[in-house]
């Protein structure tokens, strides 16, 4: 299936726009749980992107904010070497692979993903897009819903980032 997520642009001083834009091809959808959205996952040339319900989560061009808020919570840890970090939303893997960049070898990283496809997707297909972080040792995934761990963790982590504010409601 093809899709253009964009309308055309009026040519400006003999540019077609229309004609240089590749189109969005889907790859795969997956459906989130208790009848919620559908997810797709998009593809055109080397740029991926996931949807919701026509409204674009997460873009493999566009990744800054996944990078500062891993960042910048990273930085406040008093012993980055020995934390432990709970990670709500696994996305295109952004914030885990900055978390690690800022974590030490014997930290440990939990991911909570509450759609099992968007973990599949991240050991295949997406996998190289943040480095594979999948990969690192340190990391354990879990498919669930990160405010359940929340619950039950009383306490125990270093560090909570929750990556799952801009889905659809």
């Amino acid at each position: 299936t093809t899709y253009n997520r964009f309308k055309a642009l009026p040519a400006r001083q003999g540019l077609e726009c229309e004609s240089t834009l590749k189109p969005w091809i889907l790859i795969e959808t997956a459906q989130t749980p208790g009848h919620g959205a559908e997810l797709c996952l998009y593809q055109r040339d080397q740029e991926f992107a996931i949807q919701a319900d026509n409204l674009e989560l997460m873009n493999s061009r566009n990744f800054a904010s996944e990078q500062a808020l891993a960042t910048l919570a990273c930085k406040k840890l008093t012993d980055p070497s020995e934390a432990r970090v709970l990670i709500g939303g696994l996305g295109m893997g952004y914030t885990l692979k900055s978390a690690l960049d800022e974590l030490g070898e014997t930290a440990e990283v939990l991911v909570m993903e509450l759609v099992p496809d968007v973990v599949r997707w991240n050991q295949g297909l997406l996998a190289h897009l943040a480095g594979n972080p999948l990969d690192d040792e340190r990391v354990t995934v879990q498919v669930g819903d990160v405010a359940q761990m929340i619950k039950r963790s009383r306490g125990s982590f270093s560090a909570i980032l929750l990556d799952v504010d801009n889905g659809p409601n």
